[in-house]
């Protein structure tokens, strides 16, 4: 138990590095006691240096490369074993195409063939959504899903263009290079930025720079993609009305006004009728392959089937010459080369980084997202940074081939995984079909009414708003929630650019606003145990008398907290003396929090200890973090406040002050 002070006991005194109340000896330590907390002392003093800031580079470079198993056996292995080493954790393919299995095929072959029917029509329709000609969309279709299969680490997710990247696309592209006036220039800027996108992901995966996606949170993302969804469904509205001239602004009071407008012109119903009919032929087979599974390769042939039965119906009833508007011709074969069109010199470069940034980031994020969940069902993990240098890797190459910003897709990634793919051959399958496709159906396409096209995009819609999700970020958390509206409400009635830049504000804000107040809390002592909890969360928790022991919930103390931390625990001593009228002979810091300090923090510390040893108050360090020991050392505060005054564990701190012994399990 607890020994109590009595509350005529005065200031504490430092006796021999050991802290005793005056008055009473019978709490002092036993020399062994002593010992072993001296000796737990030099543990933390005197733990070697922590990696510099080139080590951790050149370290987060090699563990991307080289797996930890790998990492750990190439010293001891020939070079030519070190090469393959290096080669099988670039090229996943490599690992696991040693154990591919005939039976195995046969799933990859049915799945890619599934994907392909779906991907198809998807990609055509993605490609006018950013404003490109069809064959761009299937080119997209060819060439990043190859090289993925042999680099990345999902076995589910489908490669290609998605909704949320063609409408980014268009909506920033089309403000540096009108694509209506200058279809050339407009197709140079989308493959430059496409390459810069693909730069930046392999960046952030070699250097470990994952976590610049976080910034983007998923309060964030669901309201982004929520606002996305409806943007590109408004935006359909000019091919399911067969609108002629059409606004290129995203907002909603834009594309309503130009919608509006439209119908003061001759109109034909026709393309509106097309357009539903096929559209409720897509949902209704959406609500039957998700009420009976066996059947999930009908909504997944559904959009190919509408392409095939719509072409026929315009080609046999001459709907073109009646107002209904169709693709007409478009460029067939293979992937031509974009080498010569990457423009790096151009007056647009500035503009090309900024929007291949955003793609990248938001690229990624649904990629990522996506390959994670799907791995989480079948049992393995999925390596971030890898997956990163394979998206790079994959929309360089692209920018190379006439491809644009191709990612992971929810809606075709989930018929993959229904149709039972077992490896990434089922990509491959899916880019062979695409390919043969180029070759020789391109011709059969040229009546596809482009309503159908706008259909098949709004089908896949509903799966970007996820009110679930938005309800439950609502009752957890009412800052994320502003989040999630400030993007929703950015892309709907802004642009595409400004639902980004609240949504990343908003984070941001709330970054800043936590680490500029993060919370301190009192710790007190469980009954009967040496764990150290804080005593609003479980008020059994019992102070000890003469003692404050306060946790930093911060993970950084620097600059921007250090002050403020300073000042609170001050008052915080001032309160606590006049809320008991006992004097306190120490402060404890329990730092197990804090991963890193700056000098400003370190600053703020020597204050503390300065003032409190005016009022005869010792202050002690407790469990601190490799960074935080390391650069107090540097900045000789642990010689200031003495190296008797760090400790291990609070425990062996309390029982430096106040003598008392106690056996649990631990600290916490």
């Amino acid at each position: 138990m607890v020994v109590p002070l009595p509350t005529s006991v005065s200031p504490a005194v430092a006796v021999g590095h050991v802290f005793s109340v005056e008055g009473h000896d019978q709490l002092q330590l036993s020399p062994e006691d002593r010992q072993r907390i001296t000796e737990r002392t030099k543990w933390v003093l005197d733990s070697p240096d922590p990696p510099g800031f080139r080590q951790e580079i050149l370290g987060s470079i090699r563990n991307t490369v080289f797996s930890r198993k790998n990492k750990n056996s190439n010293s001891a292995q020939p070079p030519l074993a070190c090469v393959m080493a290096f080669l099988r954790s670039v090229f996943p393919i490599l690992n696991w195409a040693r154990e591919y299995k005939a039976s195995m095929f046969k799933n990859d072959l049915l799945s890619g063939l599934t994907l392909a029917s779906l991907c198809i029509p998807q990609s055509i329709g993605y490609a006018a959504l950013a404003q490109l000609k069809p064959q761009y969309g299937l080119y997209t279709s060819v060439v990043p899903p190859l090289i993925y299969s042999t680099m990345g680490t999902s076995r589910e997710l489908a490669i290609g263009p998605v909704a949320v990247v063609s409408l980014l696309i268009s909506a920033m592209c089309s403000k540096v290079v009108n694509p209506m006036a200058d279809l050339v220039s407009y197709n140079k800027l989308v493959f430059t930025v496409t390459f810069i996108t693909g730069a930046f992901q392999a960046l952030f995966g070699l250097f470990r720079l994952g976590f610049l996606i976080d910034f983007l949170s998923q309060a964030a993302i669901v309201g982004f993609m929520a606002g996305a969804a409806i943007v590109i469904g408004l935006q359909q509205l000019k091919g399911l009305l067969g609108i002629s001239h059409f606004t290129t602004k995203t907002d909603v009071v834009s594309v309503l006004i130009a919608v509006v407008k439209s119908f003061q012109d001759t109109w034909y119903p026709q393309n509106f009728i097309l357009g539903c009919s096929f559209l409720i032929f897509i949902l209704i087979t959406r609500f039957i392959g998700k009420r009976n599974r066996r059947l999930f390769w009908l909504p997944a042939i559904a959009p190919l089937v509408s392409v095939i039965l719509s072409t026929l119906i315009v080609y046999l009833t001459k709907g073109d010459e009646h107002g209904i508007k169709i693709i007409k011709h478009f460029k067939g074969g293979l992937n031509p080369s974009s080498i010569n069109q990457l423009q790096f010199n151009s007056p647009h470069l500035r503009e090309s980084v900024k929007i291949g940034l955003v793609c990248a980031i938001i690229a990624l994020t649904e990629a990522v997202a996506v390959g994670r969940s799907f791995a989480t069902i079948k049992g393995y993990n999925m390596d971030g940074n890898k997956e990163m240098i394979a998206m790079g890797v994959m929309n360089i190459a692209g920018s190379m081939s006439s491809c644009y910003v191709a990612t992971g897709s929810f809606s075709r990634t989930a018929v993959n995984f229904s149709a039972g793919c077992q490896t990434a051959v089922s990509n491959i399958v899916m880019a062979i079909t695409v390919l043969v496709s180029l070759q020789l159906l391109t011709g059969l396409l040229y009546y596809t009414p482009v309503a159908i096209l706008a259909s098949i995009i709004l089908s896949a819609l509903p799966g970007l708003i996820n009110y679930t999700e938005a309800y439950n970020i609502w009752k957890v958390d009412k800052l994320d929630f502003l989040a999630c509206a400030g993007a929703f409400f950015g892309v709907l009635f802004a642009s595409v650019e400004m639902g980004l830049m609240v949504a990343v504000a908003v984070s941001f804000a709330k970054i800043i606003l936590n680490a500029l107040r993060p919370r301190v809390e009192e710790l007190g002592r469980l009954p009967g145990t040496d764990i150290f909890c804080e005593v609003d969360q479980y008020p059994v928790a019992q102070a000890v008398p003469g003692i404050l022991i306060i946790r930093l919930n911060s993970g950084l103390l620097c600059f921007t907290n250090a002050n403020p931390l300073r000042d609170r625990i001050l008052k915080w001593v001032t309160e606590e003396k006049e809320a008991t009228k006992r004097p306190i002979s120490g402060i404890i810091l329990d730092m197990s929090s804090v991963t890193n300090i700056d000098y400003a923090g370190i600053l703020a510390l020597e204050e503390t200890n300065k003032k409190l040893l005016s009022g005869a108050i010792k202050l002690a360090i407790a469990s601190p973090r490799w960074q935080v020991i390391h650069k107090l050392k540097v900045a000789k505060f642990v010689d200031k406040v003495g190296r008797d005054c760090i400790f291990l564990t609070v425990s062996e701190a309390v029982d430096s002050f106040v003598g008392s012994k106690f056996k649990g399990p631990g600290n916490c």
